[in-house]
């Protein structure tokens, strides 16, 4: 009896095994990007990473219009890491900065700020960053 339970238990979990990759395919294959939050009483935070080649490491940050954001990125080894700040929703204006690792700007809106980080394509090997995000 328990031979024959187990026979059909083994074409169960096959099934299930075989599924289980589709259902997550399914789902997409990114990450949500992890979000800025700043502790009680604070309005600037550190946020340390990794990238990888064409991988990019995204942080958002909720803001209001007219608030001011500081953002300074430092990486090992040096200048191996860059960013771009999209708008809330992906709507203008947008701002890029490939090469640049520095940013200060009022905000014209508001809602949530994408952060990018990657690699500038001269840069080779694993780039190691420090995103130092201020709001004012």
């Amino acid at each position: 009896m328990k031979i024959a339970a187990c026979g059909r238990l083994i074409p169960i979990l096959l099934i299930i095994l075989v599924g289980c990759p589709a259902a997550i395919a399914q789902r997409g294959g990114k990450a949500e990007p992890n979000r800025i939050e700043f502790k009680r009483g604070t309005t600037s935070t550190i946020i340390s990473g990794t990238v990888r080649g064409d991988e990019e490491a995204e942080y958002v940050l909720a803001a209001k219009k007219g608030q001011r954001l500081i953002i300074k990125l430092t990486s090992f080894p040096t200048r191996s890491s860059s960013f771009e700040i999209l708008a809330p929703d992906n709507d203008a204006p947008r701002f890029e900065y490939h090469a640049i690792y520095n940013y200060s700007g009022t905000l014209p809106r508001t809602g949530d700020y994408l952060i990018i980080v990657s690699q500038p394509p001269e840069s080779r090997g694993t780039s190691r960053h420090k995103l130092t995000v201020s709001i004012q």
